[in-house]
């Protein structure tokens, strides 16, 4: 059984989140900060991310070897992950070491101490090469910059490696001290614990600290029908197609996961069935939505060999129009809104993904539903929701295109089965 979600907010304005799992042994634990690549200009591209690295790296009271040893010992997990909105700093461990864990993590989080930080320089330096040579996760940024354009959220996450190469530590601390902010915090748990007493560690960690929470930046425009094309020699052409979608809060964003599932999230979805089953054309192809404050994106994706692009983005922009034009049907919705209840229900015993729903929510101003709201709103999804959705959003001719592969030339003739507009764009 699990209890209700409880919110507390500080004196310090910082915001505290659990949800007790009695029946657990674990705890996950996390400070979520509103802080992340859209908040960067094209100077300081990748310092959010370079400083999640940092924080691993000691503080005054612990060394990065001690910090890794603590958690070693206590057999628990720890990690951190950057997103264009929000930075998560992480850990899973068994109950009986709460206050441990909760000590050694806050210092990293509120008081890092950038000790010695050039030899991180070079592994988030090795990170972003690793990324350039991996085309399959390359195109998703080369299709956001088609979507966002210039905006921040067009940008990659990970950064540049020439900022992290000479962004000097007094900048880090001032992004650090500007943003690790209680009024831009929230401290989220899930598992086997008793909220007052992860309020009480709060309040001692946070002390008499003080600090608003920041402004939103700028709302993307959208940037109309673009293509992009990244060149690099490989054995398959890696494509996206896509566009703007809803912000995290539409409360379309139920019907809009319904959608997905039917298109191409999952493997009984027309994008799978018709690119992967039927004609073999590709190993990877999927669909998939992203939300943010203020806005959003669909997309889908393919992998395929070079002498398959053209069959394989026709087949991609026939599916397109038939949804558009046809819409989906009642046993399709059926199948797909008990595809999502099943998958979120399965989440949801892990205290990790708890953890990560509690703290993402109340960051960044979304309601807090439980389980049983989520799934009356899955259920509350109707034929017409899913298909308004589909003109909506997946009309080729409003889509933008981002590749990479060794011929452009190749890629632009191949698109003209989606739409010859975006081919010639």
């Amino acid at each position: 059984m699990t209890e209700q979600a409880r919110v507390t907010t500080l004196k310090s304005g910082a915001r505290v989140v659990t949800e007790a799992m009695p029946s657990v042994r674990s705890i996950a634990l996390g400070f979520w900060v509103r802080a992340g690549s859209r908040d960067e200009d094209h100077e300081h591209a990748g310092i959010s991310h370079f400083l999640e690295h940092l924080l691993f790296k000691g503080t005054d009271r612990f060394s990065s070897r001690e910090i890794d040893e603590a958690f070693d010992a206590m057999g628990a997990e720890v990690n951190a992950g950057t997103g264009k909105e929000t930075t998560s700093v992480y850990s899973r461990f068994l109950d009986n070491h709460l206050e441990r864990a909760f000590d050694v993590l806050q210092d990293m989080v509120l008081r890092p101490a950038y000790p010695d930080i050039d030899s991180e320089r070079q592994v988030v330096i090795e990170e972003i090469a690793m990324y350039e040579d991996e085309p399959q996760d390359k195109v998703h940024d080369v299709l956001a910059g088609a979507i966002f354009g210039d905006h921040p959220l067009g940008r990659p996450i990970i950064g540049r490696a020439d900022v992290v190469s000479s962004v000097p530590v007094p900048e880090i601390g001032r992004w650090h001290d500007g943003r690790y902010v209680p009024g831009n915090m929230v401290l989220a748990a899930a598992g086997n614990l008793e909220h007052e007493r992860i309020v009480e560690l709060a309040e001692q960690a946070f002390g008499d600290a003080a600090g608003e929470a920041l402004e939103q930046t700028d709302s993307p425009a959208r940037n109309g029908q673009v293509l992009r094309f990244h060149q690099k020699e490989t054995e398959q052409y890696h494509l996206c197609l896509g566009g703007a979608g809803m912000p995290r809060g539409d409360d379309r964003r139920f019907a809009l996961r319904v959608l997905d599932t039917i298109l191409g999230g999952s493997t009984s979805s027309r994008l799978f069935q018709e690119v992967r089953e039927k004609r073999g054309l590709a190993y990877s192809v999927y669909s998939y939505a992203s939300h943010y404050a203020d806005a959003g994106q669909v997309a889908l994706y393919v992998g395929t060999r070079p002498d398959n692009v053209g069959e394989a983005l026709d087949v991609i922009g026939s599916e397109l129009r038939r949804l558009v034009d046809e819409g989906v049907t009642e046993q399709e919705l059926d199948r797909a809104r008990d595809n999502v209840k099943g998958r979120t229900v399965l989440s949801m015993e892990s205290t990790l993904t708890r953890m990560n729903r509690l703290g993402s929510s109340i960051l960044m101003g979304v309601p807090l539903l439980t389980v049983d709201e989520v799934l009356a709103a899955f259920d509350a999804v109707t034929l017409d929701d899913v298909n308004t959705l589909a003109r909506d959003f997946w009309q080729p001719e409003h889509m933008a295109a981002a590749g990479v592969g060794g011929d452009e030339d190749a890629f632009r003739r191949a698109l003209e089965a989606v739409s010859p507009a975006l081919a010639a764009a």
